[in-house]
């Protein structure tokens, strides 16, 4: 019996996802579907949201690197609303920005079974991450979200922020490649003093510099859970290390496995460190 299907990097377009779909509709027994990377558009979109309402085997879906534009964003998170199965969905490289992210975050406030949501190398900015942190602020199934390679600043570091204080699910979180700099970190670091959830944070390459490693190594002076932290490729010298190093010193077991790239670290921490 079938349970996973590869279709990465073809060709299938909006006539093939509609083939899919429509199997998929009384075939109960695909729980993968994987389709990286194969121009579909809004209507095909639009045919696998109709899979989501109905089906109730699938529970991984990968519609990153497509063109499904407002309109299949918009499908695809109201058949998140009533759908019970789905634990991962992929929609990064999809030219989502704000609107749309609004449209996830709708589909998220009903939904109870997904734990992973990929939006990764999207065009969010502040006021779609204000809108994924009003769910998160009361969502209690997400564990991962991926918003590497945004458009995220400062402020949109402050929503998140905030409903990291609240969140009690989230275990996982990735802001790699966006622009939140020292503020967004300071932000970013209060949440940290308060959340007891998060294991794994991402923040490479965010304009970070001494100042907002001084802010985040404060939060995780009280930070008992995290256990990863990634700050490769910032703007960090030897007095941000510094402060960070201080952390070890009051909190052994804040940090874990430390990853800090192309900074002056040699005198602070073992090789080791940097392996994962």
């Amino acid at each position: 019996t079938l349970t996973t299907l590869n279709l990465t990097k073809n060709k299938i377009g909006d006539v093939g996802a509609q083939h899919l779909a429509n199997t998929l509709r009384t075939t109960m027994t695909l729980a993968t579907l994987y389709l990286y990377d194969n121009n579909i558009g809004y209507l095909g979109a639009q045919y696998l949201s109709d899979v989501l309402r109905n089906n109730t085997t699938l529970t991984t879906l990968s519609l990153d690197s497509n063109r499904i534009e407002t309109a299949g964003v918009r499908d695809l998170a109201d058949g998140l609303r009533s759908n019970t199965t789905l634990t991962f969905l992929n929609l990064g490289d999809n030219e989502i920005a704000d609107v749309e992210a609004q449209y996830i975050a709708d589909g998220l406030r009903n939904n109870t079974t997904l734990t992973i949501l990929h939006l990764g190398n999207n065009k969010i900015g502040d006021v779609g991450a204000q809108h994924l942190a009003d769910v998160l602020r009361t969502n209690t199934t997400l564990t991962k979200l991926n918003l590497f390679d945004n458009k995220i600043r400062s402020l949109g570091a402050q929503y998140l922020a905030d409903a990291l204080r609240n969140n009690t699910a989230l275990t996982t979180l990735n802001l790699d490649c966006n622009q939140m700099g020292d503020v967004g970190a300071q932000h970013i670091g209060y949440a940290l003093g308060t959340n007891m959830t998060l294991f794994t944070l991402h923040l490479v390459k965010n304009q970070i510099g001494d100042v907002g490693a001084q802010h985040l190594g404060d939060g995780l002076r009280t930070n008992t859970t995290l256990t990863t932290l990634h700050l490769g490729n910032n703007e960090i010298t030897d007095v941000g290390a510094q402060h960070l190093a201080d952390v070890f010193r009051i909190n052994a077991v804040a940090i874990i496995r430390f990853l800090i790239y192309f900074m002056f670290l040699s005198a602070l921490f073992r090789s080791d460190t940097y392996h994962i």
